[in-house]
């Protein structure tokens, strides 16, 4: 697969589109594509190493949380995203239905002069979300309130 993710035309928001051979690489690209909106993630130096853990009912929910917890990174601890490392999607049965559990290694940097941030994404939403399969896997759309 060679496009890992494209910033889409949006009036006042950001949206893009992310894409993978399955939902743990698309979530990847998508954390980046997010970040593109505000910095250039390839010059950010992997140095702070975070893990991620969390759960959701459906993978819209998923995507979301994931996301916004790069951003809570971002506001908390000045967490620059850099890379990718690990995703790790489980589905288990809970309750008679199915959560879905997240792992995931993300490396970074703290904000510093050295980095240019342009932009700020202030939330995560599921307006025009759409998670889809195609003949290379799979299409995971996101718009996000900057």
């Amino acid at each position: 697969m060679d496009k890992k993710y494209e910033i889409l035309p949006h009036m006042a928001d950001g949206k893009f589109r992310a894409y993978g051979r399955n939902l743990e690489e698309a979530l990847g690209q998508a954390a980046l594509a997010m970040v593109s909106l505000m910095w250039d993630w390839e010059k950010i130096k992997p140095v702070v190493k975070e893990a991620i853990q969390l759960e959701a009912s459906s993978p819209e929910q998923l995507t979301v949380k994931f996301l916004t917890e790069l951003i809570y990174l971002l506001e908390v601890k000045s967490f620059l995203l850099g890379r990718v490392e690990k995703i790790r999607i489980e589905e288990k049965p809970q309750n008679g239905k199915k959560i879905y559990r997240l792992e995931a290694e993300v490396f970074g940097d703290r904000i510093s002069p050295q980095y240019e941030i342009y932009g700020q994404v202030k939330a995560v939403t599921y307006n025009e979300m759409k998670i889809e399969k195609n003949e290379d896997g799979l299409v995971l759309q996101v718009v996000v309130d900057m």
